[in-house]
């Protein structure tokens, strides 16, 4: 996903197709976030054997190489950032490292904390200001756009957090989720998810990006109101003291919401492409 936001920011931000730029960055980008998710997984494995035994249990079995391709990936986008000879770009990719070490690293561990959405928000922001620092352009446009992709994580984290729940309850975590409650924490999270949309929309606005940007988001927020519409009455409804049927809903939301924000952050690369190679009336 992130490789994707570093492509579209690249299109939207150069204001032409700089293929071979574009790849650079976003292949930065996916360096520095596998180092940072590598060792999130080593950090996780204690809770990943309840919330995702696969992971937990792959993991284990990496031993010490996990720690190796986490410094590995690190290293190689720390070196990519250097051969650009831009130094605001190694910062913005140390900046990156730094928080994936807060999100996961003791003693900080900020993914078991309420600052966990800022950290996340951080992430979606390090791409764009990436590729921003590499064109030298820091426009309004160019903030405007780090904003709502630097939300999106920063909610995407909170829909991770309803999927986590019963690992985050047993290991004593004060994540938003458990601090408002489960079911607070879930009506938040898709309060702040539809405060994406005007969002998305300026950027659409600002960029002038074309009328498949908005085709597709429309049909995002579409399924997303269709999905809550579906189980407003688990959602909404008196649950006579019984969460379980909650918790299952939070966690069918957590995918739902991973898969939305894969889709528009394609939509977001793709028209970024078809702004400067138009086809048909797109």
């Amino acid at each position: 996903m992130l490789f994707m936001i570093s492509m579209g920011a690249t299109f939207l931000i150069a204001e032409n197709l700089a293929w071979v730029q574009a790849i650079y960055l976003g292949f930065i980008v996916f360096c520095g976030w596998s180092g940072a998710d590598a060792i999130n997984n080593i950090c996780d494995v204690a809770l990943d054997v309840k919330s995702d035994p696969f992971r937990a249990e792959y993991t284990k079995n990496l031993g010490r190489l996990g720690l190796f391709i986490s410094l590995f990936f690190s290293a190689l986008s720390i070196s990519l950032g250097v051969i650009t000879g831009i130094p605001l770009v190694t910062v913005f990719i140390l900046v990156g490292i730094f928080a994936g070490v807060l999100y996961s690293v003791p003693p900080f561990r900020l993914r078991q904390t309420i600052y966990k959405p800022l950290v996340n928000f951080s992430v979606g922001c390090v791409p764009v200001l990436i590729v921003a620092a590499f064109f030298n352009v820091f426009s309004v446009n160019a903030w405007a756009l780090m904003l709502p992709i630097g939300i999106t994580t920063a909610v995407n984290s909170l829909w991770e957090d309803l999927a986590d729940y019963a690992s985050d309850f047993n290991s004593r975590a004060s994540t938003m989720t458990i601090t408002l409650g489960f079911e607070r924490g879930l009506h938040v999270t898709i309060i702040l998810g539809y405060c994406l949309i005007p969002l998305m929309v300026l950027v659409g606005i600002l960029f002038h990006l074309n009328l498949l940007y908005y085709l597709i988001l429309s049909a995002l927020v579409a399924y997303m109101s269709l999905r809550l519409i579906q189980k407003r009455s688990t959602l909404f409804g008196n649950s006579g003291g019984n969460t379980e049927p909650l918790l299952k809903l939070g966690e069918i939301f957590a995918k739902d919401f991973v898969i939305i924000a894969i889709i528009q952050t394609t939509n977001l690369m793709l028209s970024g492409y078809l702004k400067h190679q138009p086809i048909f009336l797109f």
